[in-house]
């Protein structure tokens, strides 16, 4: 099988190039062997092999790959996976705007600390409310054993968890485990040395952001007069939990954040793993022409940063379809 691969999706920008390339090989694969899965199963087939390289990623990036159409947005769900269109307000688009700061998951422990540290998270709640707790490996898991909303896991985290990091020897002391069983079966390879452990902010990010993902849904549903105003301010709570309870942002995401809010953006946030990569922001449609120029000036050419392609870096964008294979017709 000889492939030849071409792209225009930024690499580490966090627009999911490392996605796009796993489930563009994989549906080429399918093609080839003359075999058929469903969207649905080509999704979590591709979302496992990326681990492989060692990044412990979710399968979001690769849902969408499949599961989009043109014209909607999509909430996206998992156990089992699904995903529901959402109309996104007529009156605005989502404008794209690239840091220029590369992150490269694979060749940090930053995302995977991230994921243990919501891993011990669940697992220090699951205990707190008398669940077995390791057989719990996610904190939307606890969730659903218990059979709460994400507003009451917000006042359980509150409870059960406090805001001072926690070492490894205190998560051993609340798990009951010593702690070369708590490398050996929770911890990954590049999550060993790690000396603390900020799992009260995670779980917070994580229950917090998951319960603004469902608000952003019934507000595009209800669609009130201020919808544009409302999705926005959501934007930004995310942006700031990200920043301040995730740890996820850089100096120059932040800046480009508020760049993006003072020029006309009713929310700005960044987007991807973070660390670097890209903000999406939220633009009424009549302001998108001077927003564009604005920030262009502001961010890009009041720097040094290199801008390689203006257009790959700094762009409106609409929901587009999923992933297709388009098949040569034989002429005889």
């Amino acid at each position: 099988m000889n492939c030849l691969v071409d792209g225009n999706i930024p690499p580490s920008s966090g627009l999911s190039s490392s996605s796009a390339l796993v489930c563009c090989a994989g549906l080429v694969t399918l093609t080839v062997l003359g075999m058929n899965l469903s969207k649905v199963e080509l999704a979590e087939i591709c979302a496992k092999s990326e681990r492989y390289i060692g990044t412990e990623g979710g399968g979001m990036d690769q849902s969408i790959s499949f599961l989009a159409e043109e014209g909607t947005a999509k909430l996206i769900e998992f156990s089992p996976l699904r995903a529901t269109d959402v109309k996104l307000p007529s009156g605005a688009v989502f404008v794209i705007a690239n840091s220029c700061v590369e992150m490269n998951k694979a060749a940090t422990s930053h995302f995977n600390i991230r994921v243990m540290e919501c891993r011990l998270a669940a697992k220090l709640l699951a205990k707190y409310r008398g669940l077995q707790w390791d057989e719990v490996l996610r904190l939307e898991e606890v969730q659903a054993k218990l059979g709460v909303s994400l507003e009451e896991m917000l006042w359980i985290t509150e409870d059960a968890l406090h805001p001072e990091p926690y070492s490894p020897e205190e998560v051993c002391r609340c798990l009951g485990i010593s702690l070369q069983e708590l490398r050996t079966q929770i911890l990954s390879p590049n999550t060993q040395d790690v000396l603390i452990f900020k799992l009260y902010q995670r779980a917070k990010h994580v229950y917090s952001e998951a319960t603004r993902v469902l608000q952003f849904k019934k507000i595009c549903e209800e669609a009130p007069d201020n919808t544009v105003q409302l999705l926005g301010e959501l934007m930004n709570q995310s942006h700031a939990s990200c920043r301040d309870l995730y740890e996820c942002s850089c100096p120059e995401l932040d800046q480009l954040v508020d760049i993006c809010r003072k020029f006309g953006a009713q929310g700005s946030r960044l987007t991807g793993a973070g660390w670097g990569g890209c903000t999406v922001s939220l633009v009424p449609a009549d302001k998108l022409t001077s927003f564009l120029a604005n920030v262009l000036e502001a961010y890009y050419q009041r720097s040094d940063r290199n801008v390689t392609s203006e257009k790959q870096s700094l762009f409106a964008t609409k929901p587009g379809g999923g992933a297709l294979v388009f098949l040569e017709a034989q002429t005889m």
